[in-house]
């Protein structure tokens, strides 16, 4: 059963100029996320985008936003097929335990210049 579902849009030019600034990074994203951003080098603000969008669209699948999450708990990774997939830790986990849901799935895109997540969260 669905427990609920987000999506969110980014600029990717936003986050152009987030590729400089190391500490904003690091609040924002886990190291694993930043390594994969860090391997892509032309499309990294795509990379980052596409991932904060996800994000973003956590919060709004669960209903209450993202108070009290700390967003780099919401970790979005690829995986061994190039797959999406959403990893939770701390507050992140915690709300998604509380929302009820026990698995998230994700879907990312981007083109030129946005960037856009869907989240559905299942029981």
């Amino acid at each position: 059963m669905i427990v609920g579902i987000g999506i969110d849009i980014v600029r990717i030019d936003r986050f152009e100029s987030w590729l400089d600034d190391h500490k904003l990074l690091e609040r924002y994203f886990d190291s694993e996320e930043l390594a994969i951003a860090s391997t892509k080098k032309i499309t990294a603000s795509q990379t980052l985008a596409a991932r904060f969008a996800g994000k973003e669209a956590f919060g709004k699948a669960l209903g209450t936003g993202l108070s009290g999450i700390t967003l780099k708990e919401i970790i979005i990774i690829n995986n061994d097929k190039g797959k999406p997939e959403i990893k939770l830790k701390g507050t992140a986990l915690e709300a998604l335990k509380k929302s009820g849901a026990q698995k998230a799935h994700i879907s990312l895109s981007h083109e030129r210049e946005n960037a856009i997540a869907m989240i559905v969260l299942e029981e």
